[in-house]
């Protein structure tokens, strides 16, 4: 990818190779897992199924991916982060090609789950191998690459799925995603075996009684990590999914002006990611970026529940949000590695993000609630809360962590 060459420089030219292909790889697992949703009614109507029916490809999917990603990440640590993308990729490819292939409702959710199986290998491998490739003057531009280049894959996966739709039916398109996946999984095979640079231990962690295994995962560092991730997703996924008909509902915004927030949102946590990898580069407090970034999404997220801000007030209110929602990222996973012992990448890397796997089952039960009641500012009061958790899971981990 051009993007990694340039953030990285010309002195790390085999390392933006590293970066590339990690970060095709990301960009499959994002576009993975907005398949169904853009052609949701047109599998519906050739299974004649109902919506509650046909999100259970979806429920298989999360569930077997939030089961078995912490696992994987021990196998992760085993039989190294290569090898066990490379099978990712290619399951998710064969899940999605035997879907499109056979005529059979159950055998499409049956694939799904196959492909959240698949899907749990990406957050283990990308960020062990970047870990352990990419030097610690570089890691964080690395890890901004690798966080955007997922969102692109998120981004752009609606539109072109329709266009298959149209040009090959639902199937197609599914047959086309599971190419692209083989693709760019016979790339990352063909890349040469790089051996790991050699990363020094830190006292605490070459410590005699420093935890390994599961007492390493149950540790408070490493459980706060995974809390942080958790209350994230949850951040993400109450502005995502329901700022559009919380702003509706709270203020009467038209749908377009909701969507134009929601778009500068989306678009400028993009940017900020990209800028955050640079900043990670450029301090090591990865704590404090990470607390001002969230104490900013605090106050963005309770003026816009607090005040009718207008079109033009909650555009720029949401974007805002947004950038420094994306800023924190790559420090976000600064700060897991700096917790991370040497050879311990995958299954913790794995642990933690399982709390994006939480969130997203968590999130639409409490989202989903308030606006039910009829309460849609507590949306975004419920985000500021959660960013203000957030805070207190980063200011605890680094304070442990001295």
């Amino acid at each position: 990818m051009s993007g990694a060459s340039e953030l990285l420089g010309a002195r790390g030219g085999s390392d933006a190779r590293i970066v590339g292909v990690v970060s095709a790889a990301h960009f499959v697992s994002h576009y993975y897992i907005m398949l169904l949703p853009p052609l949701f009614a047109f599998v519906r109507t050739d299974y004649g199924v109902s919506y509650t029916e046909l999100g259970l490809a979806l429920t298989a999917f999360n569930v077997v991916a939030a089961t078995f990603q912490t696992p994987t990440g021990f196998l992760v640590d085993r039989l190294g982060p290569r090898i066990l993308m490379i099978a990712g990729l290619a399951l998710g490819a064969a899940a999605f090609a035997i879907a499109g292939l056979v005529d059979s409702f159950w055998v499409l959710v049956a694939m799904f789950a196959l492909a959240g199986l698949g899907n749990t290998v990406y957050h283990p491998a990308d960020y062990a191998m970047l870990s352990q490739h990419v030097p610690p003057e570089r890691l964080g531009k690395a890890f901004s690459v690798h966080t955007f280049s997922g969102m692109l894959g998120s981004s752009v996966a609606p539109a072109s799925l329709l266009l298959m739709q149209n040009l090959w039916g639902w199937r197609g398109a599914f047959l086309a995603t599971a190419l692209f996946g083989i693709g760019v999984a016979a790339i990352l095979a063909l890349q040469p075996e790089r051996p790991a640079r050699a990363i020094p231990n830190k006292p605490r962690a070459a410590a005699a009684d420093a935890p390994v295994g599961w007492r390493l995962l149950l540790s408070p560092p490493i459980l706060l990590n995974m809390a942080l991730f958790a209350a994230l997703a949850l951040i993400s996924g109450g502005l995502q999914n329901y700022s559009v008909v919380a702003l509706g509902a709270l203020y009467g915004t038209p749908v377009a002006a909701a969507n134009a927030a929601l778009t500068g949102y989306l678009l400028l946590a993009a940017i900020g990611v990209l800028i955050g990898g640079l900043l990670a580069t450029r301090t090591v407090r990865h704590g404090l970026v990470a607390v001002l970034g969230l104490l900013a999404m605090t106050l963005t997220c309770t003026l816009v529940g607090s005040i009718d801000l207008g079109t033009f007030g909650f555009i720029a209110a949401m974007s805002v949000g947004g950038f420094f929602g994306g800023l924190i990222m790559p420090s976000r996973d600064m700060i897991v590695r700096e917790d991370t012992p040497p050879g311990s990448f995958g299954k913790v890397f794995g642990f933690v993000s399982t709390g994006f796997s939480i969130g997203g089952i968590v999130s639409p039960l409490i989202f989903g609630a308030v606006m039910d009641r009829g309460s849609p500012h507590l949306v975004f009061l419920l985000v500021a809360a959660f960013s203000l958790l957030s805070i207190v899971a980063v200011a605890i981990g680094r304070k442990r962590s001295v």
